[in-house]
Formats: structure tokens, C-alpha cells, sequence
């Protein structure tokens, strides 16, 4: 619709089509269906905005497909015919089904994301990092784009060093499980023993130095087998996130090459030796100092993420590079990027870090540094609880197969949708009692949404059809929304924001809802068109609910 009105005006004004289609937008409640403002107008054609809006009107010749041209203030306000609206969007949706909204672009983009380290809890942030970068990969998808799906973990590096000197020291009786929590909580009381006694830093460090060189077979098959239970341990939890990743990326593999890079910008002069370590002096532009090397000539991730940059170009011949990473990595991506830019690295500007916000607790942030954090084995035990109880209020039959599968898909729901429905720049607060509310702005919400409308067209023994040409004010409101998915899954990708998209979702439901409450369906002299408007609410909102990563549930 609105490149029908962009056609329509840029023929009245002597424009590009382009050039007005990029001003048009979504009139506010009341207002109409679309808004042109004029402002942009006045100083070519020597005129108040107000006063060419009104000319406009009064001059343009509309097309049946627009029933009226509204004048407020300095804008144009188009209300699209309801009988119109009905076959370009009911029909449409109707035909095309899952396929309804999706776009033709053809780049190949790796999208990086989750990144749990080996050795350390995958908590709850670690949730938030996978449910962004799921919805965002399947965005892409759904704009037409291949998608790689890449995770990198560290599984290298000093974390690592403190993990194997503290099971070797104090641990070595117990035996190695790919079990999230004892591997968690090794970690945990290595930084504790570490900051009782600092000492113990020269033996971590000695083995940080073994790690690197690969010359102790001990501590290498430690190492392995030690970091094959952390990626084991993940495998269940990214079947329950639906996620799967088509690339895993490790700090080892990096590594050698980092270092390489890290003694050429020396040679280069781009980088410098200071007090012995291998540096980047990027004060200048306000990125402060990027250690590469330390002393001892051991490689930081910094210089690892160097070589990744160019490992993932050289491995796929991407477009693009999205890398989702947490607002505390915000100046390790700047320095980052600018290290790039002094490298003269080729393909910088297809590089694109996306950062979210942290997600805290009622009780505070989380980290697993110090061990206050909720595993996320831990946090899925506490939501699926909740769940049940909620559920068996409401479902008292249910057998427990029936329970546990229902709880899992409501359960995800309401964590990713809270994940989702804020900007990824937000801090999140998460409350599992709202999460899992069935009547606010939640998962469940939605889901149910869902289930009631399989119910409908479950219980009617009619089809769908499109045989009404007027049609109420509550089912123009319903068609109308349905007619908007399109552009809101597009804005979605194009902002790397999910959020627009999630709370489309809800928006929609509501309207649905409110229609489901004044609206009779089954044994209306009207059905067969109402199911039309129902099986259409269907087929949008299980896209929309795809394209976050959430599953539909047909029966609550």
C-alpha cells in the first residue's frame, strides 16, 4: 500500500517514487492507515506544509483502492479501502501462508552469537546472547539472505589455565562429568583459592604457558577431554533454545595466526612493545590501550579476534559479519574495529558488532567469575517448576508426558519472549512470575493467542472464504494490523531489533483477542469470512512466533 501511494503522489508532484515512499509511515490510531508529511516540501515549492497538505487533498484524484485523504496539520492521511484492504492482505495471507511477507535479498551473512567460554557456566545471559541471535538469524532468512550461524567460545586462555591448576591441585580425585554445575564450579573455586592466595597466579601462569605451547601431554589431554565435556554439556541446552549453529569457532584455532598478526603490526609500526607486552596505543582516538601479547609472549583475545576476522572471510566469503556481543564489550570492540581500520583490513566495512544489554536478577547482576549466577540448568529447573504449577491450574488432565512437553515449549516462550520484547540495548530484569503470566505482554500470552484460534477452526465444519465486502469496524482494525507484518518483520531486520517484531506480536494478539470477545464466529451468518480473518491471524503470528524462535502450541 504504501508504494501505491508513493506511485500516486510522486505522479502529482513530479518526484521519484523512492524519494516519497521513504517519508511515508504508519498513521497513528484514528488517524487513518498511512501519513505523508510535507514538510520537505515547503522550501522547494515557497510554501507552509500546512498549506500544500491542503492543496493536495484538494486537488489529488484518488484510486478506488484509497477511500479518503485526510488533512491534519502539516500531514496527508490515507485511509485504504476496507473491501480493498481485505484482497490485497486476507487474500494474500491466505495463499502464500508461511510464505506471506518474505523477502528476495540474496547476501550471505554470518551471524555470530551465544559464545559460551569451555570451562564456565552457560547462564542466563548466555540465554539472551542465543534468543537475539536466533531471531536475527532467522530475520535474515526470512528476507531471503543465507545465513551461517557461527559460535565462538574460548576455550584457551588464562580462564582456562585457572580451571586445569585447580582441578589438578585440589580436584584430581573427582571424576570429569558434562555436568554444567561441577564444571562451573571448578572455576568458581579457582578464582576463590586465587584471590585468598595470589601467589598461586605464577602456577596458573606456568600452565597457561603449557596450554599455549602444547608441549605437556598431560595437561593436553586434560585440556581435551576437559573442554569436550563443556561442549558437550551445551548440546541439550541449544535442542531446547531451537538453536543450532552451522560453524563453531574456538579460541585455539586462532591462536598461532594471532600471534603472527600481533609481531606484524610491530614490524609494521602499528603496534608497539611496551614494558614487554605487544600493545596497541590507541589513546588518540579515545580507545585507551589494546594489549595483544603479554609479557611472556602469550597471546590475549584480542589479538585471537584478529584472526578470527579474517578466518571467517577467508572460510565462507561472507557479506556480511554480524557479531552479537554484550555492552561490556563495547570498547573491546571499538579497539577492535579501529585495529582493523589500521590494518587495512579489506572487508572492515562488513564487519557490524550488535550489543545488548545484561540481563540481571531481582537479586542483582550474575557473573561466573565470582559463581553469583544462575546456571542456566538451574534457572530452566526454577521456570519449568512455575510452569507446571501454572499449567495443572488450568489443565488438571494433562498426563505427565503431556506436562513436561507443554511446560518445556510454554517455559522457552516466556524466557525468550522476555529476552526479546525489550531493544537489545536494554538491561533486563527478569521476573519469572510476569514472564509466565498468560495474560500480559508474555509468551504464553501469545502462545495461547495461538491455541484459541487453532480451536476456532478446529470446531468449524466451514472453510474460509472471502465472500464479504463490508465488513465491521473490529474486523477493519484485525485486517489492518495483519496487512502491517510485512513492514514490521522488514524494520525488524533492518534495525537488528527483534523487539519490533515481538511486540507486533502482542499488539496483534490483543486486536485478535478483542475481536475473538465481540466477534461471534461459529453459526454466524457470517463464518466463512470470519474464519478467513481468524485462519489469517493464525498463519501471521505463528510466522512471527518463528521468527523469534518460539514455538506455536495448537492446543493449551
Amino acid at each position: 500500500m504504501k508504494e501505491l501511494i508513493a506511485k500516486l503522489l510522486a505522479k502529482h508532484l513530479g518526484k521519484k517514487e523512492q524519494e516519497i515512499l521513504n517519508l511515508i509511515g504508519i498513521s497513528p490510531a484514528g488517524m487513518g492507515d498511512y501519513a505523508f508529511p510535507c514538510f520537505s516540501l515547503a522550501k522547494e515549492m515557497k510554501k507552509s506544509p500546512v498549506k500544500i497538505a491542503e492543496e493536495i487533498e484538494e486537488k489529488i484524484k484518488l484510486p478506488k483502492e484509497i477511500s479518503k485523504i485526510q488533512v491534519n496539520q502539516a500531514y496527508l492521511n490515507f485511509f485504504i479501502s476496507p473491501s480493498f484492504l481485505i484482497q490485497q492482505t486476507i487474500k494474500k495471507i491466505l495463499k502464500e501462508k508461511a510464505k506471506y511477507g518474505k523477502g528476495k535479498e540474496k547476501s550471505k551473512v554470518m551471524i555470530e552469537f551465544s559464545q559460551p567460554n569451555t570451562h564456565k557456566a552457560f547462564h542466563v545471559g548466555h540465554i539472551r546472547n542465543t534468543s537475539i541471535g536466533e531471531s536475527l538469524s532467522r530475520l535474515y532468512e526470512f528476507q531471503g539472505n543465507k545465513v551461517i550461524r557461527a559460535n565462538y567460545s574460548g576455550d584457551t586462555g588464562m580462564h582456562i589455565a585457572k580451571w586445569i591448576w585447580c582441578y589438578k591441585t585440589f580436584h584430581n580425585e573427582e571424576d570429569l562429568v558434562d555436568d554444567e554445575e561441577w564444571i562451573a564450579s571448578i572455576y568458581v573455586d579457582a578464582v576463590k583459592r586465587l584471590e585468598e592466595n595470589p601467589d598461586f597466579q605464577l602456577e596458573v601462569d606456568a600452565i597457561n604457558r603449557l596450554l599455549e605451547t602444547r608441549e605437556d601431554k598431560e595437561i593436553n589431554q586434560l585440556w581435551d577431554k576437559t573442554r569436550k565435556l563443556s561442549i558437550e554439556s551445551w548440546k541439550k541446552i541449544y535442542k531446547e533454545l531451537n538453536t543450532r549453529f552451522d560453524k563453531y569457532y574456538f579460541e585455539s584455532e586462532v591462536e598461532k595466526r594471532g600471534k603472527e598478526i600481533a609481531q606484524n603490526l610491530v614490524k609494521q609500526k602499528i603496534a608497539i612493545i611496551s614494558d614487554g607486552a605487544t600493545i596497541m596505543d590507541l589513546q588518540k582516538y579515545n580507545f585507551g590501550v589494546w594489549v595483544l601479547l603479554r609479557k611472556d609472549g602469550t597471546v590475549l583475545y584480542s589479538a585471537k579476534d584478529l584472526a578470527l576476522a579474517e578466518k571467517k572471510f577467508k572460510d565462507y566469503e561472507i557479506d556480511k559479519s554480524i557479531y552479537l556481543v554484550a555492552d561490556e564489550q563495547q570498547l573491546h570492540f571499538q579497539q577492535l574495529m579501529k585495529t582493523l581500520e589500521l590494518m587495512n583490513f579489506k572487508e572492515l566495512k562488513k564487519c557490524q558488532p550488535v550489543h545488548y544489554g545484561l540481563v540481571r536478577l531481582p537479586t542483582g547482576k550474575m557473573s561466573s567469575r565470582t559463581g553469583q549466577n544462575i546456571l542456566y540448568s538451574e534457572f530452566m529447573e526454577d521456570v519449568m517448576g512455575y510452569a507446571k504449577e501454572e499449567i495443572k491450574k488450568r489443565f488438571p488432565q494433562l498426563n505427565n508426558k503431556e506436562l513436561e512437553e507443554r511446560a518445556l515449549k510454554i517455559s522457552i516462550a516466556s524466557i525468550k519472549y522476555a529476552m526479546l520484547k525489550q531493544g537489545p540495548n536494554k538491561i533486563i530484569v527478569f521476573v519469572r512470575e510476569d514472564a509466565l503470566d498468560f495474560e500480559g505482554n508474555t509468551g504464553p500470552y501469545l502462545q495461547y493467542s495461538y491455541a484459541r484460534a487453532s480451536s476456532i477452526m478446529k470446531k468449524s465444519k466451514k472453510s474460509p472464504k472471502l465472500n464479504q465486502e463490508a465488513i465491521d469496524e473490529q474486523e477493519v482494525v484485525l485486517v489492518k494490523k495483519l496487512g502491517m507484518f510485512q513492514e514490521i518483520a522488514s524494520h525488524s531486520y533492518s534495525q537488528l531489533n527483534p523487539s519490533l517484531l515481538a511486540n507486533y506480536s502482542y499488539e496483534l494478539a490483543q486486536i485478535f483477542n478483542e475481536f475473538y470477545h465481540s466477534s461471534k464466529v461459529i453459526d454466524d451468518d457470517r463464518e466463512e469470512f470470519r474464519l478467513a480473518l481468524v485462519e489469517s491471524f493464525r498463519i501471521v503470528l505463528k510466522s512471527c512466533l518463528n521468527l523469534l524462535g518460539i514455538d506455536v502450541i495448537e492446543e493449551m
